[in-house]
Formats: structure tokens, sequence, C-alpha cells
């Protein structure tokens, strides 16, 4: 029976929304206008089309299945807030809500997790499909639904499934939205019922997002086809512990097996921000062992591995973009300062995870609220959860608060496989692979089947690439690597690739009332491994939780392993929970996470991974905490807003006393270089002085890393003469051969983060360094041989760059002219017809910060200044009293694209501002617009 509506329908814009609504309506009535007028694709669209999507907000709806009414009420920015009796009425009426806002967006995902994209987009999205059935998430997923969640969960994700259905009944696509009338003129395709395995799915899309170091695992393997082992070295230099703190510095990893002692005065060390007394020694491969086994890999297959790297990374490059930037340099930041240092005298906990912008963003917020939390009806929870899935992800319920950032251990190896018929050796033996045949149907064309092969180490991505199987048959490889036969090939080994139990988790964390439930629910949370921090009124702590494999041999994935040496595989074994590192109100105060290592090596007898982000973030955030304290100031919610704002460039601080002795003739060289004298490092949006820096440090990469790396690495189309790879003699220039880039422009190298201001830094003192050398003849400027000399021609080539981008008038630049963030519907408004994506996409907005700044707004210094990545959300959860809690979310409540919410919280979210956070119930009615009833 399909649902039944009185009152209102259609979206009714709320108490201080009006005038939302009013010009959101001007919109529409404009784009008609405009459609009719000739500019349609095919048809032209009514006013009846565009407004039939939106959702109904007040009056009443009738749903099968209830067992009592439930209240949906929401505030002027369309934020929901569900009140039910029962466990079941919440997580169906959560379905129902979240189909109503974003039911096109959670098609398109689950589509792209089962890799059935062609279903819905036609032909041009077969090679994506391929490789997502490949990896086979969906399957996974079902694997965890059907063997390894609770019964309580599995209830729950039926209830949810039911309220999108319910909402789904009776309608016909451009009832939906109006992507699904636009798909309309191209094909037939129906939305079809939503399963709980859709809701599991999109948790490996997102484990996908933050794999760990499969990119850099890759990039140092191409590496070795123009650089040694010392140069690889020199770019993926030790992590500097005793300067960046690590996470846990007194806490423990074993309740029965040791704890983390910090050296010296606990109070001191906190408030000095110099971190723990480290080795300075690398975190097992970062630089000798990573060159020994490069040198190692290059020894058994090199040709063969850099021909298939390459291909994979085409592959990889390929995956949609609704599921990051492949993971390159994306991080989060999240602290919590203890009572003893806040204004209120209860914890504070803030959070802000990066990740690729997208349009709707990934994150949807809202409440779930039992009326009387009982054994019936057991949340009373809010904050920000996915469209699609059941729960609430981040944020907080009534006694705690938690945040995430990304741990970034490494639980995911690649391994070069030696193919021979319908097999692959292994220890000698040829073994058969497990294969599948898969079908992909294609909208508008015919279906294709793949077969999809795995060794014991998991599925054959390169089979994904005809190239590569083509590459691996005719590959040159060295004498020790076994006989070729049928080529080599790529595989995966994957923690996510395993059913799990992350789903349990989610309402373990929800309904968790202290830090012992807390670690009970963390430990349920394998895939992927976050750093997880907590608050309750009176505690704070860390934990860190995931399925970590413990490797036979060699480090943690450093470069691809060879799959045929049994030495290499993995053990089957994982660190315990218990013996993972966790911190319970430690003696300074504060915790803070930011993709800094997670523990000292040194202090801890397992290795996490070899790839940790370096702590530029981490340690400002660190300073900003230790500073206010140190000055006998007490933090307050605005204090952590102010921290996630900070724009302080640390490489600046760094290089710019440098620039300044720079003896620079041209004057109008020279009066770029003068904006840098008094700058004080902040890269706001209006600063010339950050535009003007921000370009010298991209050619300072450009000219001393970037023209020296591998094509595979750098960007697209930016071509330049290199020495031919395999000569053996002297080269003189008639020998020099032209490569050119091979990588999409935010994907390439150098990107600028942390690990590259890590290398400048370790190679300041060394003036000499061939790394600072230039080869003549490069465009018309002379050739560096020194730092110096190097710097002043990234100084010159900068100030030209921004003469043809910004004018030649410096009075004019500013940062956010360059650092500009635009919103892409994450299909139809990167693919489709130019008009759809006038009208599904939006911005641009100047943004201030910047790579591996707390506001890492971040942008890939080999292509560009683009902002690829930002904080998704924002939140600062106030433990003393909820309601004065604050957060913000990158776009808005709605994935319609003409509703008043598509992106009403961006323009404060780019100008730092937080919205109120209602909890109470008292508080929440305050600030409810619009209510809506659904009833049995």
């Amino acid at each position: 029976m399909p649902p039944t509506t009185t009152a209102s329908s259609g979206q009714q814009p709320g108490k201080s929304g009006r005038k939302k609504g009013r010009r959101g309506r001007l919109i529409v009535l404009v784009l008609v206008l405009a459609i009719i007028g000739g500019i349609a694709y095919g048809g032209y669209w009514s006013v009846s089309t565009v407004r039939a999507s939106l959702p109904q907000t007040k009056g009443s709806i009738e749903l099968a299945g209830l067992s009592g009414p439930v209240d949906v009420k929401r505030d002027s920015y369309g934020i929901p807030q569900i009140y039910a009796s029962s466990d079941a009425d919440l997580f169906m009426a959560q379905g129902y809500v979240q189909a109503q806002d974003r039911f096109y967006e959670m098609d398109v995902r689950r589509h792209m997790t089962s890799g059935r994209l062609s279903e819905m987009f036609g032909k041009g999205q077969v090679d994506d499909d391929e490789f997502l059935r490949t990896l086979g998430w969906d399957r996974v997923a079902k694997k965890e639904y059907d063997t390894k969640l609770s019964a309580s969960t599995k209830k729950y994700l039926q209830a949810y499934a039911k309220g999108v259905n319910a909402y789904l009944q009776g309608k016909s696509g451009k009832d939906i939205s109006l992507e699904y009338a636009a798909l309309g003129f191209k094909n037939d395709y129906k939305p079809e019922q939503w399963t709980p395995v859709d809701s599991v799915s999109w948790l490996k899309a997102m484990a996908w997002d933050l794999r760990s170091n499969m990119q850099d695992e890759i990039d140092r393997a191409l590496m070795t086809s123009r650089l040694g082992p010392k140069q690889i070295a020199d770019l993926y230099p030790d992590y500097p512990y005793s300067r960046n703190q690590a996470i846990v510095q007194e806490g423990q990893y074993s309740e029965l097996t040791g704890t983390f002692e910090q050296d010296g005065s606990s109070e001191d060390s906190g408030l000095s921000g110099t971190g723990t007394s480290g080795t300075g020694t690398s975190t097992s491969g970062t630089t000798g062992t990573s060159a020994s086994s490069s040198s190692s890999t290059s020894t058994t297959a090199s040709a063969a591995l850099q021909s298939q790297l390459s291909g994979l990374y085409k592959v990889l490059d390929d995956v949609p973009t609704a599921v990051g930037v492949n993971g390159q340099g994306i991080g989060s930041n999240s602290w919590v300062v203890a009572g003893s240092h806040t204004i209120t005298g209860s914890p504070l906990l803030a959070n802000d995870p990066h990740l690729s912008p997208s349009l709707p963003s990934v994150w949807y917020q809202m409440g779930l609220h039992c009326r009387a939390v009982s054994s019936k009806c057991q949340y009373d929870v809010t904050g920000y959860t996915f469209a699609g899935m059941p729960g609430v992800v981040i944020g907080h319920n009534g006694k705690i608060a938690w945040g995430m950032t990304n741990s970034g251990v490494d639980v995911t190896d690649l391994y070069l496989e030696k193919l021979s018929g319908d097999g692959y050796l292994y220890d000698g033996t040829t073994k058969p692979f497990t294969t599948r045949e898969e079908t992909i149907k294609v909208a508008g064309g015919d279906a294709k089947k793949i077969v999809v092969r795995e060794t014991n180490n998991g599925p054959l991505l390169s089979d994904r690439y005809d190239e590569l199987v083509k590459v691996g048959k005719k590959a040159t490889v060295d004498n020790a690597a076994p006989d070729r036969g049928d080529g080599y090939g790529v595989a995966l080994r994957w923690t996510a690739l395993d059913p799990g139990t992350s789903m349990d988790a989610v309402f373990a964390m929800d309904k968790a009332s202290n830090w012992s439930d807390f670690r009970a629910a963390a430990a349920l949370f394998d895939v992927p491994s976050q750093n997880l921090v907590y608050a309750d009124a009176e505690n704070i702590g860390y934990t860190l939780p995931g399925r970590i494999p413990i490797r036979a041999k060699g480090d943690t994935g450093a470069i691809p392993a060879p799959g045929w040496d049994p030495k290499y595989t993995w053990t089957g074994k994982y660190i315990k929970q218990d013996e993972l590192p966790y911190e319970y109100n430690p003696s300074r105060g504060y915790i803070v996470t930011a993709n800094q290592a997670v523990v000292d090596k040194a202090k801890y007898p397992y290795t996490l991974t070899t790839d940790w982000g370096y702590g530029a973030r981490s340690q400002r955030i660190t300073d900003l905490i230790a500073q206010k304290i140190k000055g006998g100031g007490k933090i307050s919610t605005d204090d952590m807003r102010q921290m996630q704002l900070d724009n302080s460039s640390e490489i600046a601080k760094l290089l710019v006393p440098k620039l300044l002795k720079i003896d620079v003739k041209d004057k109008d060289v020279r009066q770029a270089q003068e904006l840098l004298e008094g700058w004080d490092y902040t890269q706001d949006a209006d600063s010339a002085a950050a535009a003007y820096f921000n370009a010298v440090w991209r050619n300072i990469l450009k000219l001393a890393f970037g023209n020296k790396l591998p094509k595979e690495l750098r960007v697209k189309g930016q071509c330049v003469w290199v020495d031919p790879i395999d000569t053996t003699g002297p080269v003189d220039e008639t020998d020099k051969v032209r490569e050119c880039g091979q990588r999409d422009a935010d994907q390439a190298q150098p990107d600028g983060g942390d690990r590259w201001f890590e290398v400048v830094r370790t190679l300041m003192d060394d003036e000499n360094s061939d790394w600072w050398k230039t080869p003549a003849g490069v465009g018309d400027r002379p050739k560096a041989v020194n730092r110096d000399e190097l710097f002043k021609r990234a100084m010159i080539d900068a100030r030209w760059e921004l003469t043809a981008k910004l004018g030649k008038d410096i009075d004019t630049w500013s940062w956010g002219r360059l650092h500009r963030l635009f919103l892409k519907n994450q299909t139809l408004g990167i693919d489709g017809p130019g008009f759809l994506k006038y009208m599904l996409n939006r911005g641009p907005w100047k943004l201030s910060g910047g790579e591996a700044t707390v506001n890492a707004t971040g942008w890939n210094a080999a292509g560009g200044y683009g902002v690829v990545w930002v904080p998704s959300m924002r939140m600062v959860v106030n433990l003393g009293d909820l309601d004065k809690s604050k957060w913000i979310n990158l776009t808005g409540a709605s994935g319609h694209a003409y509703s008043a919410h598509y992106t009403d919280q961006t323009g404060k979210w780019a100008k730092g501002e937080l919205l109120d956070w209602s909890f109470s119930k008292d508080a929440v009615d305050k600030s409810t617009s619009d209510t809506l009833v659904l009833k049995p």
C-alpha cells in the first residue's frame, strides 16, 4: 500500500529559510523557462518535474510497518531530528527520511559498490564496473550480513531498508530526483528495492578511500625506473619523532604487557610542544629498509613490476570520484581537551575529516532519538552518518562523544604474481586460480561477461587492464625471477576483502555510555582502521581499533612483494585488540590525532605502518593547545573552532627566511619577493603573500623533484627531456629523450604535502645536494647548481606564473583567486551534458588554508592550486552542555539540486562558521521549522 499523505506536501521553507525558498523558486522558474526555450536534452522539464522530487516536510504520511507514530523535526537548514518509541521505528524512519533527501545519491553509491554503474550510465562505466566487480565489495558485504553481523544489527538494517522502500513505493524516477528525469532521456532505468547489503557495502567504499599506503607502495616501486635506493630514501624520510609528537605518549598498548612512559615531566613536555624523546629512527622501512626492499624487488622482476604498476595506477585512477582522490594526501583532524583546561570544566572534542569535495556532501547530519530510552528503544544520538546507512558514524549521544581520523596503518599489500596457464606460482608449485564469472549489464548496450581470478593473496587487479596482460607476457625480467610463462600479474591483499563487523561497531558506539562501552564497541570497528578520540563529562581517551595484519617477512608493504615466495604471505594473524595502543586521561590534559604516528616505534613491539603522515598538522594543533594552557588560559568552544581554521603554513616558516636573503635583480620579481617581508605565514584567502609563496613552493618542488621523477608520477601532458633509461655510457644532450607525464593533475607527484615538507627540511642544510641541481636549457633560465640558485629560479618562475594567472599588478593578487573550490555533482555533474553540469554544480568559493595546514583545504602542487580535498564537515562537542555544541556540513542536507538546502551551509563553511547543534528535546523544539509525522 503506498504511503498516504495529509496536510501540506512539497518542501516548506522554515522560518528563517523563507528568503532562501523564494530565491530557490525564482531559480527554478528561470531554469524551466531556459529549458523550454530550447536547451533541453531531448525534451523539456516542467515546473512540476522540478518540484516533484522535493520532500514533504510538514503534515503527515502513513507508512505501513510502523508500530507507532514518528516525528521528523527539521530546522531551518533542513537537518532532521527523528523521534520514535522503538528501535525498529527509529531506523525505518531514518531510511525514509534519508531517501527523501538523498535517494539518487544512495542509488548511485550502491551501483558503484556493486560494480553496476553501467546499468545506470551506459557503456562508459564498464571499465569501472569491471574493476569494482574484481574487488567484490558487495560480495564481501553479503558475507558480512550473512555470517558476521549480530541479530540486532540485521534487524536495524532491515528496518532501514523497509523505510527506504516505503519512500520508493509508487514513485517514478522523476518523482525522486531531477537526475532520474535526465537519465530517462537516455535509457529506461528504474530504481529497484533497497536491501540491507546495500547499506553495508558503503563501508567498503569508505575503507577504499582510507586504504592507507597502497599509493605510496606503487609510487616507490615506479620510482625505481629513474631513481636509486638512496634517492628514493631521500623522498621518504624518517618520521620526526623528536619534533612532532606521536598520538600515544603516556598510554598503554596492553593491560598486561606494557605501558608507554613519557620521558621527563609530562606537563613540561606537553606544554613545550617538543614531543616525546624518540630515537628519530624510521618506522620500519621508510628509508634504508625501503630502499633495500626496492632493490630486492627490482632484482626479481624490475621491468615487469614497472609496467604492471603503471597500468594498475591507470585502473586505480579511474575509480569513480565518489570514493575520493584515491587516498592521496587525505587526512583528518580530531582532538579532545580535558575539562581541567576548558572554560566549562568539562571536555571539548573537535573533529573535521578531510575528504574529496562532493556534491552532495558525503556526510548527512541527523539526530536519532528514542522518546524514552529503554530496552525497547535504546538510542538517543546525533551526528554525521552516510546517506544509505542507518545509525550515526561520528557524533555524540547523551553520555559520550567521539571523533575519527584515518590512522594510516598498513592493511593492504600488493603482490607481483607469476602466472602460468590456469594458475600461479606459489612455493615452487603451480596453484589453480579461484575464479568466478560476472555479467555486467549495460544500459542501451549488450551485456559483458568477465572472469575474476584470485590467487592466495587476493584478486588479480591487473586482469582489468588489457595492456597489463600484454605487458605481463612480454616484460623483461632478471634471471633471479621465475620463468615468465604466461606473464606476471598484480594481486591485492586487503583486510576489507574479508567479512567483518564494522556495522556492529556503529550501533555499539551510538549507545555506549562510558569508556569501557566505547572500547568494546571500537574493537568491532575492524575496517577501516581509525584513530578514535573519546570524551564524556569527566574523561578523555583515545583508542586504535582495526584488523592489522602481522606479516611473515619484510616491512609492512613498502613496495609490492613477490607473491610466489611464501615468506611474504600474510600469516593469518592480526595484532590483538588489547595490544593496540590507547590512552586514557593523560596527565597533559589533551589528545591530538591528525594522521601522525600513533606511537613511537622504539616503544612499541609491532610495526603498524611505514607511511605515517609526518605530523605538520598534528604538531601545530598541539602547539596551539599548549600555548593556550601555558599562558594560563582556558579553552572555549570558539577557541576549538578557531584552531580548526588555523591557516599557518609550516613550510613557509622554514623557507621564507631563506627566500628573503636571495639577491634578486629583476624589479618585478623583487616586487613579488617583498610580499614575503613581514608576512605572518597565514594563508588567508585575501593574502597576496600566500599566493606568491605557494607559487614559489610549487616551483621549488617542480625544479628539485618533479622534473626528475618517472613519467608515471608526473602530470599528464607535462614533458621534460631526460636521459634514456637503458643507456650505460655517458649521455650528451643529443641522446636525451622527451617523456611526458601520465597522471591526472590532482594525483601527480610531488603533491606538496607534509612528506615533501620533511624532504625539503632534511635537505635544507645540504646546499649542494644533487636534488638542488637542474639541467641547463630548460626554458630560458640558467642552470641551478645549488639550493639558493634553485630557489632563485623558483621565485622567478613563480612571478611569471602568477602574472599569467592573476595579472602583472601584484596588488590584485590573492590566494583565494588561485585556491578555489568547485562543487561537482558526483555523477551527471561530471560526465553529463553541459547544461546538466550547469544546473547540478556549484561554485567557485575562494578558500583560505592549504596543504598540510590545520585548515586543510588541500591542493596538489604538481598539478595546480585548485582545492582537491577539504574538511568535509566540522564539529565541536561541548560535554558540559551538549546543546552548546556546534557543527556544519560542506554542502547541505538535501541532494536535490533546487532545494533550498542543496548548498545552504557551504557559504558559512567557507567562512569558518559553525551552526548551533540542538540535542535536548527542548532545544530541538525551539529550533524546529517543519514537523512531519509518520503514522502507522
